[in-house]
């Protein structure tokens, strides 16, 4: 058994955890294992640790970071990913399908991923913080919601929420 957490290298309270349906495990530390049976028991922060497990050499290891990935909705990531067809048909096995795939477009309806930078296209009053966002902020690194017709990001130091209608990609 490893000294380390294959997934997040800690070496804290280490177990066995089996990927199925093969017959292989990978050695988990607690917090990846709750977060392996239930991701949103575990802290976003934590599965940033998926971007440098997505390249490990062992199968499994990649299977379960898909899986994660998957069920995080982080398409950046998964994108960048390179399973062989053998993996990949072994990590689709184990993720539940999303019916409804959010899907965030601009005003012009071009497709916006997380962390892309959008322009404002309009003056918008932004409600309980007693500004305006003026036409042309360029909003940096934004967040998906669950809603299409909104993300979230930064404007005069502000985190709010903003109808894609008044976007475009930048």
């Amino acid at each position: 058994m490893s000294s380390v957490c294959e997934i997040c290298s800690s070496s804290e309270e280490l177990s066995e955890y089996k990927v199925e349906p093969k017959d292989e495990t990978v050695v988990v530390c607690s917090t990846c294992k709750s977060g392996l049976e239930d991701v949103n028991s575990v802290k976003d922060v934590h599965w940033n640790c998926l971007n440098d497990s997505m390249w490990s050499e062992s199968s499994a290891v990649k299977v379960v970071t898909f899986r994660v990935l998957s069920e995080l909705g982080r398409q950046d990531l998964l994108d960048m990913m390179y399973l062989e067809e053998d993996e990949k048909s072994w990590a689709e096995s184990g993720v539940q399908v999303i019916e409804d795939i959010v899907i965030h477009k601009d005003s012009n309806g071009v497709t916006l991923s997380a962390g892309d930078t959008v322009t404002i296209i309009k003056d918008l009053e932004v409600k309980g913080a007693g500004f305006t966002a003026k036409r042309g902020t360029a909003v940096r690194n934004i967040s998906l919601t669950s809603n299409p017709e909104q993300i979230e990001g930064l404007v005069n130091g502000v985190k709010i929420v903003l109808l894609t209608c008044f976007l475009k990609k930048s």
